[in-house]
């Protein structure tokens, strides 16, 4: 089997172990539990999109704040094994969850962290090369908890619907007062039973 082959089998695996959680733990609502690998996999490896375009190095960490049941820190793990995947929620049965997903699919470069993404930097002042988050909250209000973690010339990642413009807008003054810049917004579609229309918003921290 080829290498994408087995990061596809990876995958089917995840999203077979994550549903039967999903039945214990309500990680996900239960209409989108049949569209799993087309709604929530997929939409996390839209990030894909990025990093054509900014190559990896190995080592480098990456951090996913809210990360729920592993999304979208679990598939970029598993298709990224280069990097070293931090994935932080708040929440103990969601963590919880995602440690023993990790040990399920033996995912060595995956570190779930028990705790408030505030509280990270001074917990461990190792700054990343990447936040991402997903579903989390508008991106006025997690610009001020992403930027504390990322490393000078890192890149915020954000996840966001069709109104990413809209919220960039609101976030301006945000966005000013952290020296940050909205490098690019990548469109994409998510196709499942509908057609989602998906943005991710890129900032970078200056030098």
């Amino acid at each position: 089997m080829n290498d994408f082959g087995e990061k596809t089998a990876i995958i089917e695996k995840y999203a077979r172990i994550f549903l039967e959680k999903n039945s214990r733990l309500n990680l996900i609502s239960k209409n989108d539990e049949k569209v799993f690998l087309k709604k929530h996999v997929s939409d996390s490896l839209a990030i894909d999109k990025f990093f054509q375009k900014h190559k990896i190095k190995k080592g480098q960490k990456l951090l996913d704040m809210g990360t729920g049941g592993g999304l979208p820190a679990v598939p970029i793990a598993i298709f990224y094994p280069v990097l070293e995947v931090f994935a932080i929620d708040s929440i103990s049965k969601k963590i919880n969850a995602v440690e023993e997903i990790k040990k399920e699919l033996e995912l060595e470069n995956l570190y779930p962290i028990w705790g408030r993404v505030e509280n990270l930097p001074a917990q461990n002042p190792e700054k990343f090369d990447y936040v991402v988050t997903r579903a989390l909250a508008p991106l006025d209000k997690i610009l001020k908890y992403a930027i504390p973690n990322l490393k000078t010339g890192g890149y915020f990642i954000a996840y966001k619907s069709k109104r990413a413009l809209d919220e960039i807008k609101e976030a301006q003054k945000t966005l000013k007062k952290y020296n940050l810049k909205v490098v690019e917004i990548i469109e994409y579609e998510l196709k499942s039973e509908q057609t989602y229309q998906r943005n991710l918003i890129v900032i970078k921290v200056s030098k």
